[in-house]
């Protein structure tokens, strides 16, 4: 069975410039392009280094599910010299629309930060099979995630956003296209205009080993979609001669540790997946 790529064509990028004021008849869905930091004549205020255990469990955790996911991003923030690290992901076990258990999904979340000495640092969502850029919904969503990072203390901390998109046919070969990207606020005088989505570059740091944290995170992930009904069928076909389960196999080797180890643990998390079909 060959996967749909219906989708693929349903949702067509726009550019920033064609969007002008907001509009409450304009779908919050629409897909908007990523602009330069040069572009709007800006440097990138901050640096980014992200580990690429953070990588491999959010790329895992997408392609679980046909369904939208989140995340949460920990790390640290150094104002001295404005980098933000990211060096852990924390998935979301929850639909998007259960508002009853998103709560305590975030508590949990809280509390394991805390533990750990992270910070919040951002958060990351999936586009299953629909291009990694953000939506208008996706703009306000992070803008808001902006203000609520930086607080009432009028100290500047970013909030990263980063979007997956594991099954989009306009990938290049089977690896995910991972998006990291941040909002510019629109201009003071135009205060009814959307924000500006604008590309982050980030510097990836290559894991030594696969943690025990992260792979205690994939079985529970695998634990929570075992018996969803919008598990991705890893039997099927991404395209001719690459099955669904060959396509997250070779998405998540452009992430994997140094330590040749890691695959043996993989294949355990790939059985246990195919257990579920």
């Amino acid at each position: 069975v060959m996967v749909s790529r219906r989708a693929d064509r349903e949702r067509i990028p726009v550019r920033y410039c064609s969007l002008g004021t907001r509009d409450a008849a304009r779908d919050p869905h629409t897909l908007v392009e990523l602009s330069a930091f040069s572009a709007i004549n800006r440097f990138q205020p901050f640096n980014v280094a992200v580990s690429s255990n953070v990588l491999l469990l959010m790329d895992f955790h997408c392609h679980l599910t046909t369904s939208e996911v989140v995340g949460y991003l920990g790390g640290r923030w150094d104002t001295n010299t404005q980098l933000l690290t990211v060096l852990r992901a924390f998935p979301c076990r929850t639909r998007l629309a259960d508002r009853d258990t998103a709560s305590a999904v975030e508590e949990e979340i809280c509390q394991n930060l805390f533990m750990r000495g992270l910070s919040l640092v951002g958060w990351y969502h999936s586009h299953p099979r629909g291009p990694a850029l953000p939506s208008l919904q996706d703009i306000d969503s992070q803008m808001d995630h902006q203000l609520r990072l930086q607080g009432s203390n009028n100290g500047f901390q970013p909030c990263l956003g980063i979007i997956c998109g594991p099954y989009y046919h306009g990938n290049q070969g089977v690896a995910s296209t991972i998006t990291p990207f941040w909002v510019v606020p629109p201009p003071e005088q135009r205060p009814n205009d959307y924000g500006i989505p604008v590309a982050v570059e980030v510097t990836y740091v290559q894991d030594n080993f696969l943690t025990s944290d992260v792979l205690n995170e994939m079985m529970l992930l695998v634990d929570y979609y075992r018996t969803a009904p919008d598990l991705v069928q890893f039997n099927q076909y991404w395209c001719p001669e690459t099955t669904m389960m060959d396509k997250i196999k070779g998405s998540l080797s452009c992430h994997a540790p140094k330590d040749q180890a890691y695959s043996q643990i993989l294949e355990h998390v790939y059985s246990q997946l195919s257990n579920t079909q």
